[in-house]
């Protein structure tokens, strides 16, 4: 700028910084906006070299542009200047409106710090506003939260004086014009960054259903997507061809039903727990042709899309195989494997799952288990002092009172004659005696009574629901079934049984119990001769 008095060379000036201005809307990138302002700081303001210095995210400033001096360009292009040293540098600059000027009398002080700089010695001011090589001014630039976005560093008016009032409102104007294309660009920068991530999240996600679908589709075990509350909670919506296959039943078919559908009567509880909880659950699922395959169900309930309805994803492993195994297994452990009967430790937790330790004096007045109970109703629910049920209904004695006069019988059977056989033909005849003896009394009594092997050739029935005369009869009935000759390898042979009548009571052990049985038919057995015992 010349003379700053005359008009028309304002009027030009303002004309060349309404096109700087116009050309910082068109910049295409944060670089493109910053080398514009540089530039405009030479073209149009009247500085012969200028630098803009912008705000890194970590608050220290980047020489980003120069302009005016190719040499300056390659001196300070790159370079960073800390937060502390520009603070400085602007808090201690003569304040010309919004612009800090440092002369060269106090700008002695800031030659070491780490801020880039391009500057020349020189011979002292001739005039009062003579621009001095060492002389600094600043244009700091602010976002519209008060934020320093960057620095404009302009030096060498080309006049050779320092900017009057004309020239710092000049400048000042196309600082905070700068300011806000700087934001701009930020903000297309952010807008751009934001719509590549979107993109590539989508691409992303794209390429994760396609995994998914494949996962789901292909996977050898069985899935299934269920729904999740709505008109039609645990309907099945989508299902693969491992679980149809598995189920025997097509996808159509499948997609009208729920797995409270198709699961086992007895494992409806199972599955409604891992319905509510969420996590694993073994169980039975109904095949198309009514039989019923045991399934790992593992769920996991996931979000269909952002804030819509949630799905329960469930994985179906068939597990047939390792079941049978594992029932083969407890089988074994539960039951004699001679005769296939309970063996003693099962019939120990059964008998203790129906007494436990509160004494008679303290029953109260239920009536007891009911005769028409399942075979399996004998099977052991917990220690008796740790029972986890409160309605345990007490067993009693018939002669207590309280009661109906009917109870929990234990008869303890002993077979008469079955050593000599042993003796006499060896121990395969005598197992194959003791196998058609379990037959007989299986055979003898009723589906809710339990026939258990102690060992030897001693066995245990357990009769719920009977009177002692019941008990006596049953007793007799056992026996006349037992001693009918048996064909054991191409020869006859025969065993008698003595039977002795114990009664389960709470308050009394296992132990106990069994010992008061076996003690009976001790007596029994005493009480008749060799002979009759053979006999029956």
């Amino acid at each position: 700028m010349e003379t700053e008095t005359e008009p028309y060379v304002r009027l030009a000036s303002l004309r060349e910084l309404h096109q700087v201005v116009a050309q910082l809307a068109t910049a295409r990138s944060m670089a493109d906006t910053l080398q514009t302002i540089a530039d405009g700081a030479v073209t149009a303001l009247g500085f012969e070299l200028a630098a803009v210095n912008v705000v890194r995210p970590d608050g220290d400033l980047l020489v980003a542009a120069v302009a005016g001096n190719e040499r300056a360009e390659a001196a300070l292009a790159g370079r960073t200047g800390s937060r502390t040293s520009w603070e400085r540098r602007l808090t201690m600059g003569e304040r010309w409106g919004g612009l800090r000027f440092i002369p060269y009398t106090e700008g002695w002080v800031l030659d070491h710090d780490d801020v880039p700089q391009w500057h020349t010695t020189g011979p002292a001011p001739r005039y009062p506003d003579e621009w001095h090589p060492m002389d600094r001014l600043f244009a700091p630039m602010y976002a519209s939260d008060g934020d320093l976005l960057a620095v404009l560093d302009v030096d060498r008016p080309r006049n050779g004086r320092r900017p009057g009032a004309w020239g710092c409102e000049a400048l000042e104007l196309y600082a905070s014009q700068a300011a806000i294309a700087i934001s701009n660009a930020r903000l297309r920068g952010n807008m751009q960054r934001a719509l590549v991530r979107l993109e590539r999240e989508q691409q992303a996600l794209r390429a994760s259903e396609e995994s998914f679908r494949q996962a789901f589709e292909y996977a050898p075990s069985g899935m299934a997507i269920a729904e999740v509350g709505g008109d039609n909670p645990g309907r099945l919506i989508r299902v693969n061809d491992a679980l149809c296959r598995l189920l025997g039943r097509p996808v159509a078919v499948l997609q009208r039903y729920s797995f409270a559908d198709l699961v086992h009567p007895e494992d409806t509880g199972v599955l409604l727990r891992t319905s509510a909880e969420g996590g694993r659950a073994e169980l039975r699922l109904a095949r198309r042709d009514g039989t019923y395959v045991w399934v790992s169900l593992r769920n996991s309930v996931v979000a269909d899309a952002a804030d819509g309805p949630q799905v329960q994803l469930t994985h179906v492993e068939d597990i047939e195989e390792r079941k049978r195994h594992e029932l083969a297994l407890a089988h074994r452990a539960s039951h004699d494997s001679l005769t296939g009967l309970p063996n003693s430790a099962e019939l120990r937790a059964r008998l203790g799952g129906r007494v436990c330790d509160v004494p008679p004096e303290r029953f109260g007045r239920g009536k007891g288990a009911a005769a028409g109970q399942p075979k399996d109703a004998f099977r052991g629910l917990g220690t008796p002092a740790g029972r986890p049920y409160d309605h345990h209904e007490h067993v009693r004695t018939p002669d207590m009172p309280g009661g109906d006069g009917k109870g929990l019988a234990v008869l303890f059977c002993d077979l008469d004659g079955f050593k000599s056989i042993n003796d006499r033909f060896g121990h395969v005849c005598g197992d194959a005696v003791l196998v058609e003896v379990a037959r007989r009394l299986e055979q003898g009594v009723r589906d809710n009574d339990t026939v258990a092997r102690l060992g030897g050739d001693e066995f245990v029935v357990l009769a719920e629901g009977l009177g002692p005369a019941d008990a006596s009869d049953l007793a007799v009935r056992l026996r006349n079934a037992i001693i009918p000759p048996m064909r054991i390898e191409g020869r006859v042979v025969r065993v008698g049984a003595s039977f002795g009548i114990g009664w389960a009571s709470c308050g009394t052990s296992v132990e106990d119990i069994l010992k008061s049985a076996d003690q009976r038919m001790y007596v029994e057995k005493r009480s008749r001769s060799a002979g009759r015992r053979r006999a029956g």
